[in-house]
């Protein structure tokens, strides 16, 4: 780290070892060069202004020394990338002051393994996400794409898969000098959603006793996270659509066009096919949110993933509890060959489950009997259609099947079949006539 603020280096020094890094401190050009001479470094964080020259001066060891070295360029100011990219070139990176953990933590993940067991190379890329398949890498590719711009992006992918995660990857990315502000679409109640995303003022209305700033200004120079985006009424989403265009919110009650800059990144469930023919989001105000759009793949299909996932959650209960469990080869090949269809949510549970169940006096993490949850479809599944099994059968248990599943509610049973409440009706008079007709010749 070359900076000549003592106080500033002695507190980012300690973050650094904090995440278990090695830090050797430079306050000016000629202490940076002595030490590139003397040692190799996997990260330069390097200040602009030195006492006796500028850190373009230290670039030049850097590259006469420790070429293989990231650089990251310490700025009280973003407006000086395109100028230091100018002469550094475009493989660097960026921290703001003021620097905390989360913003060092970002940047050493990206560049160098930090964490977990190194036998399995577990890294968390932009400091939270895990994965080295092919869909991660494209990923990772992806966020660093986006980050660069100012674009929103809706990610879309199934329950579990870890969408806010991405958010965070995607807000560690784009090193912005403001907070990551998250929301729940479909946990707010409906006539509140827009005092909590655009605040209020004193007396909107009943139960305003004072003043309250929205999200959206809280995310001012930041991020601004959407979950569950297609869970916000219709009627609330013009709104919504009026902030994304003007950069302008009015808090409810008030008059005053507030400027608010801030990424909106948001997330869905539910599928594309699913957002253009059951319209749970504007047509317009999809296109706002989804500049970029990002589909995550569900964790069956990057099994490779699932012994680093594990192990990181063994890790992280490990440092907890105290603990020094560790996971056999058996056990990780059985993990992969589960489908996990609640994705890393799943995966997770079940290695929480595994510590509760685990002896304290053997090092062996002993996992559950069944990995699946109560809501895992995995072998729940009713076995309707067998060999031998006539059509006629096969109908008859699919329809007893779906009245049970909607506890005998049948005009939500005849929607889920694609038939009519009369045809259900038919169907079931002609079961029950069967039955009956069993019965007597019994």
């Amino acid at each position: 780290m070359v900076d000549d603020d003592q106080s500033f280096t002695r507190s980012t020094a300690e973050i650094i070892q904090l995440l278990k890094h090695d830090v050797r401190v430079a306050g000016s050009v000629e202490q940076a060069n002595q030490c590139l001479q003397q040692e190799t470094f996997d990260v330069v964080l390097l200040d602009i202004m030195l006492p006796d020259g500028s850190g373009f001066e230290v670039l030049e060891s850097i590259y006469r020394h420790n070429r293989s070295a990231h650089i990251a360029f310490i700025t009280g100011h973003l407006a000086v990338k395109n100028i230091i990219r100018s002469v550094a070139g475009p493989d660097v990176s960026f921290l703001l002051k003021p620097i905390d953990l989360e913003k060092i933590q970002a940047l050493l993940s990206r560049v160098a393994p930090q964490g977990g067991v190194e036998q399995l190379g577990i890294r968390r890329h932009f400091g939270v996400l895990i994965g080295e398949s092919p869909a991660m890498r494209e990923l990772y590719n992806m966020i660093d794409r986006v980050a660069e711009s100012r674009a929103n992006v809706l990610i879309q992918g199934p329950s579990g898969a870890g969408k806010e995660l991405v958010a965070k990857a995607i807000h560690n990315a784009s090193e912005c000098d403001g907070a990551f502000v998250a929301a729940n679409c479909g946990a707010i109640p409906t006539d509140l959603i827009a005092s909590e995303l655009f605040g209020h003022e004193k007396g909107a209305f009943t139960g305003a006793v004072s003043r309250k700033i929205g999200l959206f200004e809280r995310a001012n120079g930041g991020t601004l996270f959407l979950d569950e985006v297609t869970e916000m009424p219709l009627d609330l989403q013009p709104n919504l659509l009026r902030v994304l265009e003007t950069g302008k919110v009015v808090r409810v009650g008030g008059s005053e066009e507030i400027d608010v800059k801030c990424r909106v990144l948001s997330a869905t469930n539910r599928s594309r096919e699913d957002l253009a023919s059951k319209r749970y989001l504007r047509e317009d105000i999809y296109f706002r949110l989804a500049v970029f759009p990002i589909e995550l793949v569900p964790l069956q299909k990057r099994p490779e993933d699932i012994p680093l996932l594990a192990q990181a959650f063994v890790d992280e209960l490990n440092q907890e509890q105290g603990t020094n469990y560790q996971l056999t080869e058996p056990a990780l090949k059985r993990l992969q060959q589960y489908s996990w269809p609640g994705n890393v949510r799943e995966l997770r549970h079940a290695i929480q489950r595994a510590f509760i169940l685990s002896d304290f006096e053997t090092e062996t993490l002993r996992l559950p009997d069944d990995l699946g949850s109560p809501f895992s479809q995995e072998s729940k599944a009713p076995a309707m259609l067998q060999a031998g099994s006539t059509i006629q059968e096969v109908e008859k248990e699919l329809i007893l099947a779906t009245v049970k599943a909607t506890d005998g509610d049948k005009p939500k049973a005849a929607e889920m079949l694609g038939i009519s409440l009369k045809t259900l009706y038919n169907r079931l008079n002609q079961y029950q006539d069967s039955s009956d007709l069993s019965m007597e010749s019994g």
